[in-house]
């Protein structure tokens, strides 16, 4: 009996072991793909902010200036970028995701660009409309990708197929925290607002005309939030893998810890029942 619960445990043992070493090599890959990635999300900010700056120079300076991107019209239909990860094992990096785009979502008529594999998987398995599923590996998206995904976003918006356009992603807090956020792309918000500095300040012209100058940068500054966003879901996404399996890790270690002592524990048994089967069969001769 005791020489079956020995095999049982070192069996399990043995699995435990095998497991670990997975997690070990899946914590040491993310950690090492993390730190291009983060690099990635440094480069990409500036881009983002240089845009977003000449948009709002641009809104600023001209009183009576108006375009359709910034024109709010009554929602009956949004559009979401939905970035999740290409695989599992990243702790709650894709539920956590995935609940926040839903409560946001509410019951409105909804059409999503999904970016990742666990993203794609989810609108079908939500019976979500998906406006395109060229985007299923988040790894694989570069800023040419985006560029077309913002222009996918600007054109749907300006022909009024979607009222609104929102990114749904992860925004990478530290190594530890990865936060699921909503932007909202289209239509541009709080343009218009910008206040004006009381002085004398610089008027700037612009050709052909600042409307045309505007429309023509909005797909590239949706195409700069798209990219961020990407950059900072990726990062987000391999740092919750990291920590996931860093956790797993040391769990299995605590676990062949326990089992080794059980194991000990059951020798030590089957020793001494032996030992005394051996005094007892002596005695009775």
């Amino acid at each position: 009996m005791a020489g079956g619960s020995m095999k049982d445990i070192k069996t399990r043992i043995k699995s435990v072991e095998s497991t670990m070493q997975i997690t070990k090599a899946m914590e040491l890959v993310a950690s090492s793909k993390l730190r291009k990635a983060r690099e990635r999300v440094d480069r990409a900010r500036p881009y983002f902010l240089a845009l977003y700056q000449t948009l709002n120079n641009i809104a600023a300076s001209n009183t009576d200036f108006s375009s359709v991107y910034l024109i709010k019209r009554p929602v009956k239909k949004i559009g979401y970028m939905l970035i999740a990860g290409d695989r599992g094992l990243a702790g709650g990096y894709n539920n956590n995701l995935f609940k926040m785009f839903m409560a946001h979502k509410g019951d409105n008529d909804v059409c999503v660009i999904p970016v990742g594999k666990k993203a794609v998987e989810f609108c079908k398995r939500k019976n979500i409309e998906i406006i395109t599923e060229d985007y299923a590996l988040v790894e694989d998206v570069t800023m040419d990708t985006c560029t077309e995904i913002g222009s996918i976003m600007s054109v749907m918006f300006k022909e009024g197929k979607i009222d609104e356009f929102h990114i749904c992603y992860t925004t990478f807090v530290s190594m530890l925290s990865q936060r699921p956020e909503m932007m909202q792309v289209l239509p541009i918000v709080n343009m218009n607002n910008t206040e004006k500095s009381s002085g004398t300040h610089t008027v700037t012209s612009y050709e052909p005309d600042v409307e045309t100058l505007f429309d023509m940068i909005v797909p590239q500054y949706a195409s700069g939030l798209a990219w961020g966003a990407v950059t900072e879901s990726w990062a987000s996404e391999l740092a919750a893998r990291r920590t996931a399996m860093d956790s797993a890790s040391k769990n299995a270690d605590e676990m062949v810890s326990q089992l080794s002592l059980q194991y000990n524990r059951a020798r030590q048994a089957a020793i001494t029942q032996e030992i005394t089967e051996i005094v007892g069969g002596a005695g009775e001769s």
